[in-house]
């Protein structure tokens, strides 16, 4: 849908409809109204009892929603928080693009390919006529970009007032909310973490801890996204783990750009988070850190070794190297040189017996030699990563990379190829056949034929599909092991340990429902019964227990929508000569 009024109006919380006229058509319509006499009907039998809306009224709260996340896990979880909000409001989520009423697109800015898969799904949309809101990193860093146009976008720290956006949507407008979270003039980390959820797996919660980083990358396009480093107190995290425990989770993901760089900003840091969290784990239950970049983790290497031993705590970290040249890793920002990562692993691999380290390379980065190429082979034959992230390099708009001399897309074709052959030549688990491990499950094998659980290093186990077993700690035997994966059978006398100290939540059902919320939710259900009369009380309510911007205060969004109504009317008076 186009944008109107385009050299008056911003892209922040504008909304902008496609009947509204042009402020610079006015003029022109004044010299051309004719007054015409509209005969007035009286109107008999109107029905005042629940029959159904008129087929052009629109009621947002009643329609389909199809939700598409893409990137990291991050993404994910704001993915889930605002399913969860669209679904206490009355929304139906759907898995069902074809039946649903608005996609809400939720994108990633790392690679190429993501934001192609992101523009042709808003193609795909817009042919079948269907409303769409635009959320992620892509509308974030370049929200004027032709594609986006007319187009509602919801910005990454503005998933709390997703509800808003996609009912002034569902009425045919388009707006716009992409300003910074501050309080009294500081950058918070994003939206609030109590917001009700829907979790793709009931058993696994991610926990956004900090948002953006401290690092400027210069092939990365997500800091135009995600920003400085803002991170939650430690509290507020404390709490969100303890309500996911209390609704039945059993895994913990705690996710960022940079898990390392946390608490900076706020006089704080990673380890003492972990410390604090790991109290109030559940036995059995298990937390898995995200990624962190090596400048970070070397302040905290004998911290984060004991934490990384603590029983309910994958030993498993996620550190990337990029590249082992240190002239590449220069010309990227990266900030560290191969030995600060080499310090890293060998220390915790040292300290943390058996550790899984997870490692990215991007392979033909500008000014990579086939020198530089080579070394980044060498790490890799000397480590032998068995979890490693292989990505060709793509030049993002406006990133300092994207303006280097770069490597021939065949070479960097090439390269990848040859680093992947490489990887692909050794199995990492081939050792560990005949050993017993206890392994937790938490989810289901693609093919259906197997759950997937983790050992004590977040090593893919597949096990018989025993639904017995799913959110449950199992001892099994290794009796198999694959490039990716390892496969067990439960030890004949097995104890199945639930860690969970509650039953988990059904997929699908809204996490974080406070009693509140649940009366709130009362209150619409019982008003579904009759559309046509006061359909409205459940939004209201939801609204009240949320308190949503709108109501405290700032009230941007709402007056913008009244401005619009009322100029809309006093234009239709004028013109119809009454």
């Amino acid at each position: 849908m186009p944008a109107v009024c385009d050299s008056l109006l911003g892209d922040i919380e504008d909304i902008i409809s496609e009947q509204d006229p042009k402020p610079q058509d006015l003029q022109f319509r004044r010299k051309n109204v004719i007054p015409k006499v509209r005969k007035r009907h009286s109107q008999k039998n109107v029905e005042t009892d629940c029959d159904d809306p008129p087929s052009d009224s629109v009621i947002p709260g009643v329609q389909k929603i199809w939700i598409r996340t893409w990137g990291c896990s991050h993404n994910s979880s704001d993915g889930e928080y605002m399913a969860g909000q669209l679904a206490a409001y009355g929304y139906r989520i759907t898995d069902n693009a074809a039946e649903a009423d608005l996609w809400l697109l939720n994108s990633c800015t790392v690679k190429s390919p993501a934001e192609d898969h992101f523009r042709n799904s808003i193609k795909k949309a817009q042919e079948e006529k269907k409303k769409v809101v635009l959320a992620g990193c892509v509308p974030q860093a370049q929200p004027r970009q032709d594609y986006l146009q007319g187009l509602s976008i919801i910005g990454v720290q503005q998933i709390d007032r997703v509800v808003e956006v996609v009912e002034e949507t569902i009425k045919g407008h388009s707006v716009r909310l992409l300003g910074q979270k501050k309080d009294n003039g500081k950058r918070l980390g994003g939206a609030r973490l109590d917001l009700p959820k829907i979790r793709k797996n009931p058993l696994i919660e991610i926990i956004s801890i900090n948002t953006g980083c401290l690092n400027a990358c210069t092939y990365c396009k997500t800091k135009h996204a995600r920003g400085d480093l803002a991170s939650y107190p430690i509290e507020e995290l404390v709490n969100r783990a303890k309500q996911s425990f209390q609704e039945g989770v059993c895994e913990i993901w705690l996710t960022s750009e940079d898990t390392g760089a946390y608490g900076r900003d706020i006089g704080t840091d990673l380890p003492t988070l972990l410390w604090k969290l790991v109290e109030v784990i559940p036995e059995g239950a298990m937390l898995r850190l995200g990624m962190t970049n090596p400048p970070y983790i070397l302040e905290h290497l004998e911290e984060m070794a004991k934490i990384l031993n603590h029983p309910r705590v994958y030993a498993f970290l996620h550190v990337p190297v990029q590249s082992a040249s240190d002239s590449v890793l220069m010309d990227m920002k990266r900030e560290y040189c191969v030995a600060d990562f080499k310090r890293v692993v060998d220390f915790l691999k040292e300290k943390v017996p058996g550790i899984t380290i997870a490692t990215d390379i991007i392979c033909g980065f500008p000014g990579e030699t086939d020198e530089d190429f080579q070394e980044t082979m060498k790490l890799v034959e000397e480590y032998k990563f068995p979890s490693l992230f292989i990505n060709q390099f793509y030049p993002r708009p406006g990133t300092p990379a994207a303006k280097m001399h770069q490597v021939p897309a065949q070479v960097k074709k090439q390269r990848t190829k040859e680093l992947s052959r490489l990887f692909h030549s050794y199995n990492p688990y081939d050792h560990k056949i005949g050993e017993k491990q206890n392994v937790l499950v938490t989810e289901e094998s693609f093919d259906s034929k197997f759950y997937v659980a983790h050992n004590r290093f977040y090593e893919q186990v597949l096990v018989p599909k025993n639904p017995e077993f799913m959110g449950k700690m199992v001892e099994v035997n290794i009796f198999e092991a694959g490039k990716h994966f390892m496969r067990g059978s439960p030890v004949s006398d097995a104890r199945v340990f639930t860690p969970s100290i509650t039953r988990p939540l059904a997929k699908g059902e809204v996490s974080g429902l406070t009693e509140e919320f649940r009366h709130a939710l009362e209150n619409s259900s019982e008003s579904k019964a009759c559309p046509s009369a006061e359909r409205h009380k459940g939004p209201l309510s939801y609204r009240m227990a949320m308190q949503l911007p709108w109501q405290q205060g700032g009230g941007v969004l709402k007056a913008l929508s009244l401005s619009v109504t009322l100029l809309a009317v006093l234009i239709a008076f004028y013109y119809r000569g009454v």
